[in-house]
């Protein structure tokens, strides 16, 4: 038996890894625009400083960690590809078939490329967590840390698969065997884990709870959000690896489940609040794309638009927990992301159709509780990594270098402090609305909504 090269999947990918890259500029807008103004710029250099430094950090290691021969199925050998060694010119992958003599395959630096740009955007996730008050350099140092700690060993969990790469692979994916077709555990969970504990180590942002604290530019957001609508095609139809039915089956999912979990949104709004609002459109979209992620492969059709509804529902009455509770999630990754990762890799224990491209059977189509039990416990063993290596790592970091900026620098506005520039510098204003910076001072209408979302 042989692998072939194989140019159509090979393309694909390719397409797919463009598209999940532009999805992290798409998170800095979306970001960028939930914030005050004067921290827009920060925000959105959190998401490019991820970029940075998580790139590097893969070729030198952070693949062969994830795809590296497995210790114990725990992480990968950082020896083994370091510097993508062995991995350059005719190096082919594709699963093996012992039924056929040939199968397709596409060469391993493209499979690098598609899963450096998930590594990349599981990191800046976590920045909305921490919005206004972390310091840039320290978030820079943060990121490198927590994505070797934390993102590579998880990722070789979920998407290390036995003969792939390497000849083992990662617990969650082979000796448990639960489903997470493009990372509701290892990009979700773990950054909605991940998002909560750096929120409680930072404390809360300076007049939480107190002040009006709404997102100063709403087209901004839901450019955002249709960047990263339109890039998650690629997240999670690439991830067929193949320009094939799976792929098609996971587009079609896609597009169903984040429509209906952004009506759903607005109407949880509505009747809560007597009005849909385009952050909650927004909000609404990131939460489906969120929980069908790990389920694509797993659910029919009309399974994804009855799991988008129901995490559109959930996610909306969860972005008001950190009210409740106390803790300041500035722009709700955990309420959407952790919730929406939850609600989706769990709810293929309910909502698996043997009919879909994975064969599972879920509760509800006669399939017991076996697959439940699995996705709950994949779930929850990356949720609870996460957290507490997050902690260890935030509580390093501050009480070392400081992670938490300063009370009066953080009054003043973290893109000046942090940035010495302005994102909104208008010369010859004075006065008025406007400050020295030429930053807008005034808070945006009152018939703005709270940030919600991540």
């Amino acid at each position: 038996m042989e692998i072939a090269l194989d140019s159509g999947d090979t393309a694909w990918v390719l397409i797919s890894a463009a598209l999940v890259l532009l999805m992290t500029p798409g998170l800095a807008l979306f970001y960028g625009g939930m914030v005050r103004s004067k921290s827009v710029l920060n925000m959105m250099m959190m998401s490019f400083g991820a970029l940075g430094v998580v790139s590097i950090l893969w070729v030198l290691y952070g693949f062969s960690m994830t795809f590296g021969s497995s210790k114990g199925g725990l992480v990968g050998d950082p020896t083994e590809y370091f510097g993508l060694s062995g991995l350059f010119g005719d190096r082919l992958l594709g699963y093996l078939d012992d039924t056929v003599e040939t199968v397709p395959g596409i060469p391993a630096l493209v499979f690098v490329a598609f899963q450096a740009v998930f590594a990349i955007i599981t990191v800046a996730l976590i920045s909305g967590a921490i919005a206004d008050r972390a310091k840039f350099s320290t978030w820079l140092v943060f990121a490198g840390i927590w994505a070797t700690v934390v993102y590579f060993p998880v990722a070789h969990w979920v998407f290390s698969f036995d003969g792939y790469v390497s000849e083992a692979g990662g617990w969650i994916a082979n000796t448990l065997g639960a489903i997470d077709f493009a990372g509701g555990t290892a990009v979700h969970i773990n950054a909605g884990a991940a998002g909560l504990a750096l929120a409680l180590v930072l404390g809360k942002r300076v007049g939480f709870g107190r002040e009006a604290m709404r997102p100063h530019n709403l087209p901004l957001v839901m450019l955002g959000a249709g960047l990263l609508w339109f890039g998650w095609f690629g997240f999670n139809a690439g991830s067929a690896l193949a320009a094939n039915g799976l792929a098609g089956l996971t587009f079609v999912n896609t597009l169903g489940a984040t429509a209906a979990a952004s009506l759903a949104w607005l109407i949880v709004e509505k009747v809560r609040d007597g009005h849909g609002t385009s952050l909650g459109a927004a909000s609404g979209v990131v939460a489906g794309l969120v929980a069908i992620t790990p389920s694509c492969s797993a659910v029919t059709p009309l399974g994804a638009l009855a799991l988008g509804a129901v995490a559109g529902a959930l996610c909306a009455l969860a972005v008001g927990l950190k009210f409740r509770f106390g803790y300041d999630d500035s722009l709700d990754v955990v309420g959407v992301h952790l919730v929406g990762g939850l609600v989706g890799t769990i709810g293929i224990g309910f909502l698996a159709d043997p009919g879909a491209a994975a064969g599972a059977e879920g509760l509800l189509f006669g399939g017991g509780v076996d697959l439940l039990v699995k996705q709950t416990v994949g779930a929850l063993a990356v949720l609870a990594f996460s957290f507490v290596a997050t902690s260890v790592i935030g509580l390093a970091l501050e009480k070392t270098i400081g992670f938490r900026l300063e009370k009066e620098a953080e009054m003043a506005g973290i893109d000046l402090q942090e940035h010495a520039e302005s994102g909104y510098d208008i010369s010859g204003v004075s006065g008025g609305r406007f400050g020295s910076s030429g930053a807008v001072t005034t808070a945006p209408s009152a018939k703005t909504p709270e940030g919600a979302s991540a």
